[in-house]
């Protein structure tokens, strides 16, 4: 049970007025921080699931008047007194290809993924949206942490719960961490020179989930791929030297560390055979969800501390994983 010091049985009980309330979770992350500022500027009440209430970024959420609930999602009967009363939640769970991060397997990420979607039945829960991942379908790709997101998706559409899947591509957040040789004016990725692959920013990753909330009887039922812009790698070399003002060299991974690198190499095979690379109808997208951020306008806007810091970072303290 949540920590009671309102006499009620979440952190900061609010009294909605019979508003709709959102469930995140994830919020003190990427997506679900990007979902939950993305409602409450809609005006959502919006709820989240936190380990713990008093780390900076949970205390930034209750700042921001965002209700809390302390658990986890080992903990079913805190996910369970989160979500009563909720009229709709936004599903992601860590990942179990951030396993040193989380130190989860692709048993529980499959196994916390079922079992919000059992207690969103079980609660009366009228929507889910479920953040997924570019390269999850009915072909397997071999990597746990990918293929753990198809069995979750064909579980939740096998329950009948009214739900929306989201297979966002690479995030932009992504691009800016240590170790890739921003501060050695060079960068190296998964493209291919002239190979084509797909990005999103992580704030328009909450755009479009709240977009879906506010129009359930259009989305639900629908798994959609989104994604905000396409680059090269030449155009990656391009933008990333004009938003640093001075030569960046673009450079795929080498082949002789991809040898070396099963995980690093089965990732450059999904992005060779595109399952990585993404294929999302950006145009059609933007005519849905309105604007979404290019890498440029990323670089310029949300993206800059990101990007300077990168510039900085001492690269070669930092091991290649």
């Amino acid at each position: 049970m949540p920590v009671d010091i309102h006499g009620s049985d979440s952190l900061n009980r609010k009294d909605t007025d019979g508003a709709k309330t959102v469930l995140v979770f994830g919020a003190t992350g990427q997506q679900g921080g990007a979902v939950a500022s993305a409602l409450k500027s809609q005006g959502w009440p919006v709820r989240a699931l936190v380990r713990d209430p008093g780390s900076d970024k949970a205390k930034a959420l209750l700042d921001s008047d965002v209700e809390l609930f302390q658990g986890d999602f080992s903990d079913s009967d805190s996910i369970r007194n989160a979500m009563s009363g909720a009229y709709a939640v936004f599903s992601v769970q860590p990942s179990s290809g951030q396993g040193a991060l989380y130190g989860i397997s692709d048993e529980q990420e499959i196994r916390y993924g079922k079992s919000i979607a059992d207690i969103a039945i079980e609660t009366g829960v009228h929507h889910l949206v479920y953040t997924s991942v570019n390269a999850a379908g009915p072909r397997k790709t071999g990597m746990g942490h990918f293929d753990s997101k198809s069995e979750i998706e064909i579980y939740i559409r096998g329950t009948g719960l009214q739900s929306t899947i989201i297979r966002p591509a690479g995030f932009m957040e992504l691009l800016m961490l240590p170790g890739m040789g921003l501060d050695k004016g060079a960068f190296m990725s998964f493209l291919r020179p002239e190979q084509t692959g797909q990005l999103i920013a992580v704030q328009d990753i909450g755009k479009i989930v709240a977009i879906i909330f506010s129009n359930p009887d259009k989305f639900v039922g629908r798994t959609i791929e989104i994604a905000g812009d396409e680059v090269t790698g030449i155009t990656l070399q391009d933008s990333l030297s004009n938003a640093a003002g001075r030569p960046i060299t673009y450079h795929r991974f080498p082949d002789s560390l991809l040898k070396e690198n099963t995980f690093l190499d089965r990732l450059a095979s999904l992005v060779d055979d595109g399952r990585l690379a993404g294929h999302a109808d950006i145009s059609a997208l933007k005519t849905e969800f309105g604007h979404l951020l290019s890498f440029d306008e990323w670089l310029a806007g949300p993206g800059k501390p990101l990007f300077e810091r990168a510039l900085q970072a001492d690269a070669a303290t930092i091991a290649l994983r």
